[in-house]
């Protein structure tokens, strides 16, 4: 399966969580990328946006390697690389991740205040995940604050990361999860690049104004 781009995959996500339509659900994005998806999502059940942040700790000299997460309070996921850096390293990236953190919370409040995933059936979307230390990160940092359901929404996962996430979330629907996985880039016909302009043009647009 390769799809044409995000939205697509978000419309394909939505047609497979129409269970929750009418439980006003929770659709946090995982930015930057998944925000935009998770706005088409919360429209077409009738739910309300918002983002959880995570970033990925990227291993030293191969950014592009994810060996564990932080969210924005702080907690650290580890995942399986994460000895492979020296205790400094960690403590230096893990600082540059929470000011990255940081500032976006500050940005994105502008367009409207976090709200409280606490006894809310909340979905949690990316548009894929790869070693899933971001996505591990998000649900145990929702989690952490009580929601009455936790589903994890993803456009395309390896299997061996789709089982982790299925052990930790309520329940986790994924579009493809194809054996021959290298980077979730080659899965979309387009895989441009969103940026921050474009997370709060998302968050601030009213309910039914999101075109596909």
């Amino acid at each position: 399966m390769r799809f044409t781009n995000r939205e697509q995959a978000a419309t394909l996500l939505a047609e497979r969580l129409t269970d929750q339509r009418g439980k006003n659900p929770l659709v946090l994005g995982v930015p930057r990328g998944a925000v935009p998806m998770a706005r088409i999502i919360a429209d077409a059940l009738d739910g309300e946006l918002d983002v959880v942040l995570v970033r990925k700790l990227r291993a030293p000299a191969q950014p592009e390697l994810a060996i564990g997460a932080v969210d924005e309070a702080g907690a650290v996921l580890k995942g399986r690389y994460f000895d492979m850096a020296s205790d400094e390293y960690m403590r230096g990236e893990i600082r540059t991740q929470r000011e990255i953190l940081r500032k976006r919370r500050e940005l994105y409040t502008r367009a409207h205040p976090a709200i409280d995933p606490a006894d809310r059936v909340v979905i949690i979307v990316d548009d894929g995940v790869a070693t899933g230390s971001s996505m591990l990160a998000a649900i145990a940092s929702v989690r952490a604050r009580k929601p009455h359901r936790l589903i994890a929404a993803i456009g395309v996962a390896p299997p061996d990361t789709l089982a982790r996430l299925r052990s930790e979330a309520d329940e986790v629907v994924c579009l493809h999860s194809p054996e021959d996985f290298y980077a979730v880039g080659q899965f979309f016909e387009d895989f441009s690049e969103v940026t921050d302009e474009m997370v709060v043009a998302a968050l601030s647009t009213k309910k039914g104004m999101t075109h596909v």
